[in-house]
């Protein structure tokens, strides 16, 4: 984050990736528990709980808003829900820091809850869009500033009263839909989202689970106002974007046999693993089974020959955050990799477009940056010093990109993995990458 010291990472060419890891709790997941156990009757129970700057920002939040939270052990969360309308207004503002999920999330819980608040974040996210997310809410009722551009702070206004709309939003995002049907919780009547392409359903899901009447199906959601939240006991699968990077790393280096343990697989989330599968990935699920209402499943990936494709556009929503470690698979398979209709990456923690296409680029990789996409041809990698500006998924991917690489790859500016994924490198280590500080 922000205030953080700066950090820089080594990363060389590996050995095999081999035995068995557990990567940390899914952030989406973690993020939501700590909303609606906040906002329920009763006690929330959560395991698995995700240890990064961005979770743990959610949880402060709602501390800040008089809601006890306890932590057990780590990985652990006992949240005291203060009912729907029992959150208490603070003095101060509210620091997302680097959390766009906990930002867009959050405007939309507050934004009928009555409470004058100011969501502020680090630096990163202070010019991340939020009008996609403003919007809507407004035309539900809301009262809510931005700046002139339409980025943070946001500024919300108590007393508004909400009524219910069907919304269709211009992007597929599961955020925007997320803000939308939370706003839904505390509007008049009955709020709907149709989606141009279905997105993930973790709210939908979530809220399900602790007790809200809610109808959905891919692409499409319903609520209705006035209702109530129960206490439940959560179990967070494992993050299948954390996990994203090690079924990269393990297809690209030869000799690698890999399992990772009960990994999220949440439909709408694995758009990765499909398209590795068409490149030629061998990834082999085991032990399927249900986890706090998710479908988990133990993932064994082993070295594979990759070849490009052309990225079929319907899987980009259920793949958004993986496409870093999509592009460093890109540039090790041979052929040509095209993506398209991706242009939400430019509006991420970085333009994810540009700052992977200029790293790979830095490292040997033949990139055609586009508007909404790339076109990647694969090929033998070099050493090189590239610039994660900042953003925890350029670290980690190109970290994975350094494992065949032909010299040693200095990466810039690395602090920002612990939004994510703290302990990215002893795991990475522990599997056999070649990683270090400095």
């Amino acid at each position: 984050m922000s205030g953080e010291a700066r950090l820089d990472w080594t990363a060389g060419a590996a050995g095999p990736l081999t035995g068995r890891l557990a990567v940390p709790g899914d952030k989406s997941v973690s993020h939501r528990a700590v909303m609606l156990g906040a906002i329920a009757e009763g006690t929330t129970h959560v395991r698995g709980f995700l240890e990064g700057e961005d979770t743990r920002a959610t949880a402060r939040i709602m501390a800040r808003l008089g809601v006890r939270i306890e932590t057990p052990r780590e990985g652990e969360r006992l949240i005291h829900g203060v009912g729907l309308h029992g959150l208490r207004a603070a003095a101060e503002p509210l620091d997302c820091g680097n959390a766009g999920t906990a930002m867009r999330l959050l405007t939309g819980l507050f934004a009928g809850h009555g409470l004058d608040c100011t969501l502020v974040g680090d630096a990163s996210l202070s010019r991340r869009p939020m009008r996609r997310v403003i919007e809507p809410l407004q035309a539900m009722g809301a009262r809510i500033d931005a700046s002139a551009d339409g980025t943070p702070p946001l500024r919300l206004h108590g007393g508004a009263t909400l009524t219910g709309i069907r919304y269709m939003p211009p992007v597929a995002s599961a955020q925007i839909k997320s803000a939308v049907l939370l706003a839904g919780l505390y509007a008049d009547g009955t709020t709907e989202v149709t989606e141009p392409v279905p997105t993930r359903d973790y709210t939908e899901r979530m809220l399900q689970a602790f007790g809200w009447p809610i109808e959905f199906a891919p692409g499409h959601a319903r609520v209705a106002g006035g209702q109530r939240l129960r206490g439940i006991e959560v179990e967070v699968p494992a993050d299948f974007s954390s996990a994203a990077f090690f079924l990269v790393a393990a297809s690209i280096v030869p000799g690698s046999d890999l399992t990772l343990q009960a990994v999220g697989m949440n439909p709408r989330r694995t758009g990765l693993l499909a398209a590795l599968r068409a490149m030629g990935a061998d990834i082999v699920e085991a032990n399927a089974r249900a986890s706090g209402g998710e479908p988990v499943a133990d993932l064994r990936v082993r070295h594979a020959p990759l070849h490009g494709i052309e990225v079929p556009e319907a899987l980009v929503p259920d793949m958004i955050d993986e496409f870093p470690a999509l592009f460093v698979a890109a540039a090790a398979a041979r052929g040509r990799t095209v993506v398209r209709g991706a242009e939400e990456l430019r509006v991420k923690e970085s333009d994810r477009l540009g700052g992977m296409a200029r790293a790979l680029r830095a490292l040997g990789a033949a990139v055609e940056e586009t508007p909404d996409g790339a076109r990647i041809d694969g090929g033998p990698l070099h050493g090189g010093e590239v610039d994660s500006l900042g953003d925890h998924r350029l670290a980690m991917s190109l970290a994975v990109a350094g494992q065949v690489a032909s010299g040693p790859v200095a990466i810039r500016d690395c602090a920002n993995v612990a939004t994510s994924f703290p302990g990215f490198e002893a795991l990475a280590r522990s599997a056999g990458m070649a990683l270090a500080a400095g």
